[in-house]
């Protein structure tokens, strides 16, 4: 499907990006042209061209061969209109994945939060309206806090999801879809990471609440949604992935075992919610399921296809719903490679 285009992943250093990038090398979409990295960060960029690349004594040939690869790396924000109306010449679909999207940060920096989340994809729409590209798709890498939003991230994020939707109407050559989805397991900021730290440190592990329940999805899982879009979504939908949920308490006392190692309730943050909720029950009225996913179709009447007349899901899709128990958490906890073990030389993660 991909072979022969040339892809551009904005937000491209994170860690969602760094995953994406991996699969859409493995050429299990098809053998792209060109795979453009475009971020801010010179330092990550760096690091991953380094990685990539294999070079052990990196110099500055680095750059000068950058532009000759089938990995390319550019320095630019989505919030700089000129910066995303040059990297999206030649460009064939966007993945956009750059974002804010630590909870605390975006309530303290409001406007930061809308700069990157909500001017970066209006930039991105804007470039290829003013000029007409000939850019055949754009995802947008949504999350489910854009659902019922409660704090800034959220806000940002459904705004950046409506921005898209609206621009298939703008762009008529140009498809735009959406994914979203709940906590990536082990992605930077998220809750496993904190844990394995707190509890290689000696504790105390910090929940928030005893009430706290999360998705479990994996990045592979996360690419996985990403990519099933990419094949079949229709312009204006959003892709839903159907995963299991578990309560955080559960989480921490698996990967604590029998440790000495205590916990703490710190109280919840600023902008956190106790549940995440996926679809609203707003939304369900007009959300459909397709093979292993969920689909919101596209609120725009416009956009809405005439020929889907199957049963929508009718109800709110909450990680309260389908909470896990503690055997089958810890089978997937183990089978995502996330469990703790002690050996002599301390604490190391298990690796599949």
């Amino acid at each position: 499907m991909l072979t022969g285009k040339r892809i551009l992943i904005t937000g491209g250093t994170g860690s969602l990006g760094k995953v994406l990038t991996r699969r859409l090398l493995s050429g299990e979409m098809g053998t792209p042209d060109k795979l453009i990295i475009f971020s801010r960060d010179e330092a990550k960029q760096h690091d991953m061209r380094i990685d990539y690349h294999n070079l052990k004594s990196p110099t500055d040939e680095v750059i000068y061969n950058n532009f000759r690869q089938l990995l390319e790396f550019r320095i630019g924000d989505v919030r700089d209109f000129h910066s995303v109306s040059a990297v999206l010449q030649d460009v064939d679909v966007v993945f956009n994945a750059a974002a804010l999207k630590q909870v605390p940060s975006c309530e303290y920096f409001p406007f930061e939060a809308i700069q990157t989340n909500v001017h970066g994809p209006e930039n991105i729409v804007r470039a290829i309206r003013e000029h007409k590209l000939p850019i055949g798709t754009v995802v947008g890498i949504s999350t489910d806090k854009a659902c019922k939003p409660v704090n800034v991230m959220g806000m940002t994020k459904a705004l950046q999801e409506r921005i898209f939707i609206k621009a298939n109407m703008d762009c008529r050559d140009t498809r735009f879809i959406c994914v979203r989805y709940g906590n990536v397991l082990a992605s930077r900021g998220s809750v496993i990471p904190l844990f394995h730290e707190q509890i290689r440190s000696g504790g105390p592990v910090t929940i928030t609440t005893t009430d706290m329940t999360r998705f479990l999805l994996s990045l592979d899982q996360a690419v996985d949604t990403i990519f099933t879009a990419l094949r079949r979504a229709g312009r204006g939908e959003t892709y839903i992935p159907r995963v299991p949920s578990a309560k955080v308490t559960d989480i921490a006392d698996i990967l604590i075992g029998d440790r000495p190692v205590k916990t703490k309730i710190t109280g919840i943050r600023p902008g956190e919610k106790i549940h995440e909720i996926l679809i609203s029950e707003e939304e369900a009225n007009r959300s459909i399921a397709r093979d292993d996913y969920y689909v919101i179709l596209p609120i725009l009447p416009e956009l809405m296809d005439e020929h889907v007349r199957q049963t929508v899901l009718g109800h709110e899709y909450s990680s309260a719903d389908n909470v896990m128990g503690r055997d089958e958490l810890y089978r997937n906890l183990k089978g995502f490679g996330l469990l703790l073990e002690q050996s002599k030389s301390g604490e190391r993660e298990l690796l599949r």
